[in-house]
C-alpha cells in the first residue's frame, strides 16, 4: 500500500471516472487503474462498483475512502512540520470565516499576511458556524474563525479578541437620551434581528432574554440576512438592532452618535480560531491570530471594560 494508491482512490472517489481520475493524478488510465486493483487485490475487498456509471464506491470502499482522506492529511502535515521548523512557510491553508465576522475582519488582516507569506495560499470560505463545524471535522477546511465558545468534540479552539455589542437606533428617541443602556432598556417589539442560522442571532436574544418577553410584549418584527441590511433598515424605520463593534467601524460621523454602548459588564462575544484536533500547523495558525490582532482597531483590541461573553445557544 503507498500515498500514491491512496491518492488515486481519492481521486476516484471525486470524479467517478477512472479517465477522469487519471488526468486528474497526471497519469495515463491504465496506470491508474491496475494500482487500484493492486491496493483491492491486497485488502481483498473490492473499492469501487465498476458496473455502474458512473463509477462509484462500495460502501467498505467509502470507509477505506475516509481512512485514506486522513492518511494523505497527516502526510501532508508531516511535510508543513519540517517547513515550519525550518523557518519555510508555504502551502495552502483554508480558513472558514462566518459572515458576520468576514466583511469586517478580513480586509483588515488578509492582504498584509498575503502579501507577507506569498508562498502560503489562504483559501477563505463564508460559513455558518455549524457548517465549519461540519467542515472541520471533514477536513475540508484546516480552520475556522467563528464566535467561541467550540464544544465539539474532536475540535480545539484558540481565543483572539472579544468583541463589544451595541446597539443601534437612529429613530428611538428614548434610547438616545441614554449613555449606556441595559438590556432591559431593549423594546423587543420593535428589535430586528438576523435570521435562523446565525450563531450572532441567538447571542443577542440571550442578551434581550427574548423568551421571557415574548409572551409580555409580542416578538420581534423582522428577520434580516445580513447586519449591513439591519443597519440600513434601522436608519429608516423607528427600530433598533444590535451589532459588533467591527461592523460599526466603518460608520460616518453623522451616525455615529446613534450608537449606545451597555453598562458594565459589557455583552461580548469570544472570536476564536477552531481546528480539528489533528491539525499541527501551529506556527502558521499563530501567525494568523498575530496578524488579526495586529490588524483590530485600539477600542477592539484593548478591551478594557468588564464583560461578559454571550451564549450562543438559546436558553431553554
Amino acid at each position: 500500500m503507498t500515498l500514491q494508491q491512496l491518492e488515486y482512490i481519492v481521486a476516484m472517489d471525486i470524479h467517478h471516472s477512472f479517465t477522469a481520475a487519471a488526468q486528474a493524478c497526471f497519469v495515463t488510465q491504465p496506470t491508474l487503474s491496475t494500482m487500484i486493483q493492486k491496493l483491492e487485490t491486497e485488502l481483498g475487498v473490492y473499492l469501487f462498483d465498476r458496473s455502474k456509471q458512473p463509477v462509484m464506491p462500495t460502501e467498505l470502499g467509502r470507509a477505506v475512502i475516509t481512512q485514506a482522506r486522513r492518511v494523505l492529511e497527516e502526510a501532508e502535515q508531516l511535510h508543513f512540520l519540517v517547513k515550519e521548523v525550518q523557518d519555510e512557510i508555504e502551502g495552502d491553508l483554508t480558513i472558514g470565516v462566518i459572515p458576520t465576522l468576514a466583511p469586517y475582519l478580513l480586509p483588515r488582516f488578509l492582504p498584509g499576511l498575503s502579501e507577507a507569506y506569498p508562498h502560503t495560499r489562504f483559501r477563505i470560505a463564508e460559513l455558518t458556524t455549524a457548517q465549519i463545524f461540519e467542515q472541520l471535522k471533514n477536513r475540508t477546511i484546516d480552520v475556522g474563525l467563528l464566535a467561541g465558545p467550540v464544544l465539539e468534540s474532536g475540535l480545539v479552539e484558540s481565543p483572539v479578541f472579544v468583541e463589544e455589542f451595541m446597539a443601534y437606533a437612529p429613530l428611538v428617541s428614548s434610547l438616545m437620551a441614554k449613555e449606556e443602556l441595559m438590556p432591559e432598556d431593549i423594546d423587543t417589539s420593535h428589535l430586528l434581528l438576523l435570521e435562523e442560522g446565525h450563531c450572532l442571532r441567538s447571542q443577542v436574544i440571550n442578551l434581550c432574554a427574548l423568551q421571557q418577553q415574548q409572551q409580555q410584549k409580542g416578538t420581534f418584527f423582522y428577520e434580516a440576512g445580513s447586519l449591513e441590511t439591519l443597519r440600513r433598515l434601522v436608519e429608516t424605520y423607528p427600530g433598533i438592532t444590535i451589532l459588533p463593534a467591527l461592523a460599526l467601524q466603518d460608520m460616518d460621523d453623522k451616525k455615529r452618535p446613534f450608537v449606545r454602548t451597555f453598562a458594565p459588564p459589557a455583552p461580548v462575544r469570544e472570536i476564536v480560531l477552531a481546528t480539528h484536533l489533528s491539525f499541527h500547523r501551529k506556527q502558521l495558525l499563530q501567525i494568523v491570530k498575530d496578524a488579526i490582532v495586529d490588524s483590530l482597531p485600539d477600542e477592539v483590541r484593548y478591551q478594557r471594560k468588564l464583560y461578559r461573553v454571550l451564549n450562543i445557544e438559546t436558553p431553554a
